[in-house]
């Protein structure tokens, strides 16, 4: 068996090949690495058969559909993927023959209701499933922690032990483990009752995806990268100067919302005074909570300015018609030497 893991930024994709009949299958694409899967399958002259997400992924953005078309190979996912664009729709304990090799799904929701893992005879690729020292969320799009307990109490941890382990992201540079070690020393897999389990899911307190909300559209449309996505992004909303945006502010002439949409700790080390926050990742949730006037003048920043083009796109899709992006972000703010409030606002 040929595996080959490779590493984008956290999030980690497995090419699978049978060195007999080169026969490969691709898990978890990610779009920036298109050309290393196409030279890495053809330094061992593979030819790819299927293209498969363990689940739609709300973190990174899918190659599959791109290299779908590009390759002529089918897109895999669990039959209750929401993507349009899946060809080989899977159920717990369908099988995929690659060359000689055989690859079994195990429907493991919790994460996502689409979520699988992958087994090969002395592996599986556990997608957002089980992570090392750690589990994937249930508070992201269609997550369920009662149905992340059963998947993994009642299913996958009665695996092998031996079975080693490859998840789909991992921060911290490790590349595998096992059944069985995460069995004994996974902090989460400690919390073994339901309930007790359950709590400790819902009360995280993680931040959100910095685009949560375009990863989702890109990959169950599988149309559109993040770069095209701002792109557009930036051709259909105005932005605000530094100096335009300081002016405002200290003159106080008319009522303006400076929305911050960074993670709560980048905004405490410093934001423009007076700004609110209200992470890009929980934009749709609280819109209307956390701005309930859509008439109103919104300046949204970010820390580089493209995180704010992508939320202002959004705003004015809901009917905020007078939301504007800052050009540059705070970080070009900060260069400019203009003033910051630290903490959060009274």
């Amino acid at each position: 068996m040929i595996f080959e893991p490779l590493s984008a930024g956290g999030c980690k994709s497995y090419l699978v090949g049978c060195a007999d009949t080169c026969a490969a299958a691709l898990i978890d694409p990610e779009i920036g690495l298109i050309d290393r899967y196409l030279g890495l399958a053809g330094q061992h002259g593979l030819r790819i058969h299927y293209l498969i997400d363990t689940h739609t992924h709300a973190d990174h953005f899918s190659a599959t559909r791109k290299l779908s078309r590009q390759l002529g190979a089918p897109v895999a996912m669990h039959r209750l993927s929401p993507a349009p664009f899946v060809d080989l729709r899977l159920d717990d304990g369908d099988m995929l023959l690659i060359g000689k090799l055989r690859l079994q799904v195990l429907h493991t929701p919790g994460h996502t209701r689409d979520s699988m893992c992958l087994r090969l005879a002395d592996r599986i690729c556990t997608g957002d499933t089980l992570l090392i020292g750690a589990t994937g969320r249930t508070d992201l799009p269609s997550g369920d922690p009662e149905a992340l307990h059963d998947s993994l109490f009642n299913h996958l941890l009665r695996q092998d032990p031996a079975l080693l382990v490859f998840p789909a992201h991992d921060y911290k540079g490790r590349t595998h483990s096992t059944i069985g070690e995460e069995i004994a020393s996974n902090p989460r897999l400690q919390v073994r009752e339901a309930l007790q389990f359950c709590e400790m899911m819902r009360n995280l307190n993680l931040g959100m995806p910095a685009h949560l909300t375009e990863a989702l559209r890109s990959n169950m449309n599988g149309a559109k990268t993040v770069a095209q996505m701002l792109a557009e992004a930036a051709a259909a909303v105005p932005f605000m100067s530094l100096p335009e945006l300081l002016r405002r502010v200290q003159s106080r002439a008319e009522e303006l919302i400076v929305l911050d949409v960074r993670e709560r700790d980048a905004y405490e080390e410093g934001h423009v005074p007076g700004a609110k926050l209200l992470p890009r990742g929980q934009l749709e949730l609280r819109v209307n909570q956390d701005l309930p006037d859509p008439t109103g003048r919104i300046v949204v920043c970010c820390e580089f300015g493209r995180i704010s083009t992508l939320a202002t796109a959004t705003l004015r899709e809901l009917g905020f018609a007078r939301a504007v992006a800052l050009d540059g972000g705070m970080k070009a703010w900060r260069e400019a030497g203009y003033p910051l409030r630290a903490g959060r606002e009274p």
